[in-house]
C-alpha cells in the first residue's frame, strides 16, 4: 500500500515546493527558455509549503508529469513518461528545481511521503545536476497537445523511490487500479484511469471488501463518480477485486444516482 500510493505523494512533495512560485515576494515569470535554472532562493531552500496534488494532474498553475529524462538541454528537458510520451519540460530562471531527498536511515521507501506536509523538504538544485536516466516530476501551465510542460517546479526524485514507482506503473492494471466510476453493472466496475488516461474494468466477488475511507460498505453504496482505489489480481482474463477503497466523493460534490435508482414520481 505504501508503494503504490508513492506517485501521488513525490507529486504532492514537489506540490510543497512548487506553491512557493504563488509566493509575493517571488517575482514575476519570464518567459520559459530565458536564463538558466533557478530555485537558489531561500524559500526554495526551505521546501514551501504544504500543497495539494492528485495522480491525474496538480491544482498549481496547470498540470503536472512524472517520467525518465531523455535529453537536457539548458532551457528544457524531454522526459518519457509512463505511457510512453515525450514531453517537454522548459524551466527558466524562476522554475523552482529541487532534490527529493532519501528516505531516513532504516525507513521503509515511502514511509516519510505519507506525510505530504512533513518529513525531510526537498532541497534546491541547479538544473545542472539532473542528468539523462534520472526521474523528475514537474508541474507547470501544460499543453497535452503539444506535449510540454511551462515548469514552475521541477523535482528531481530519490532513486529508490523512482525505481519504487516505475514497479508500482508496472503493475498497474495487474495488481491494482485507481479512477474515477463510470460504470456499475451488477459485480462489474468500469473506471476511467489518469494514470494512463484510458478505461479499466474490474469484477467483484464473496471476498471483495469495500471501505469508503476506514468505514466499511457495499457494492451499492457506491456511485457513480466516485473515486477509488483497487487491489485485486487477474483472473481468467479478468481483473478481480480483492479490496476496493472509496477515496473521494462524487466529483461534483454530491450523490449520482445510478441508472434506474431514481426513486418514483
Amino acid at each position: 500500500m505504501i508503494v503504490r500510493c508513492l506517485t501521488v505523494c513525490a507529486l504532492g512533495l514537489a506540490m510543497r515546493a512548487g506553491c512557493l512560485a504563488q509566493e509575493p515576494s517571488t517575482p514575476p515569470a519570464q518567459p520559459f527558455g530565458q536564463g538558466q535554472a533557478g530555485g537558489q532562493g531561500e524559500a526554495a531552500r526551505q521546501g514551501g509549503r504544504r500543497g495539494d496534488g492528485t495522480l491525474g494532474g496538480l491544482n498549481a498553475q496547470g498540470r503536472g508529469v512524472m517520467g525518465i529524462v531523455t535529453e537536457v538541454a539548458s532551457d528544457h528537458f524531454l522526459i518519457k513518461n509512463g505511457a510512453d510520451e515525450i514531453y517537454t519540460i522548459h524551466y527558466s530562471a524562476n522554475t523552482h528545481i529541487m532534490k527529493q531527498p532519501p528516505p531516513p536511515p532504516g525507513a521503509a521507501v515511502g514511509q516519510d511521503d505519507r506525510r505530504m506536509g512533513g518529513g525531510t523538504p526537498p532541497q534546491a538544485i541547479k538544473a545542472s545536476e539532473i542528468k539523462v536516466g534520472d526521474a523528475i516530476a514537474a508541474g507547470g501551465e501544460t499543453n497535452e497537445a503539444a506535449k510540454s510542460v511551462g515548469a514552475v517546479f521541477v523535482l528531481l526524485l530519490d532513486p529508490a523511490r523512482a525505481h519504487a514507482m516505475a514497479e508500482m506503473r508496472a503493475n498497474f492494471g495487474k495488481t491494482w487500479l485507481m479512477g474515477k466510476v463510470t460504470g456499475i453493472s451488477e459485480t462489474r466496475v468500469t473506471v476511467h484511469s489518469a494514470v494512463d488516461n484510458a478505461d479499466h474494468a474490474f469484477v467483484a466477488d464473496e471476498n471483495t471488501t469495500f471501505r469508503k475511507r476506514r468505514d466499511p460498505i457495499t457494492l451499492g453504496d457506491m456511485q457513480l463518480g466516485d473515486n477509488i482505489r483497487v487491489e485485486g489480481a487477474v483472473k481468467d482474463g479478468q481483473f478481480v477485486a480483492a479490496a476496493v477503497n472509496v477515496m473521494m466523493p462524487p466529483a461534483n460534490g454530491g450523490p449520482v444516482k445510478r441508472p434506474g435508482t431514481e426513486a418514483p414520481q
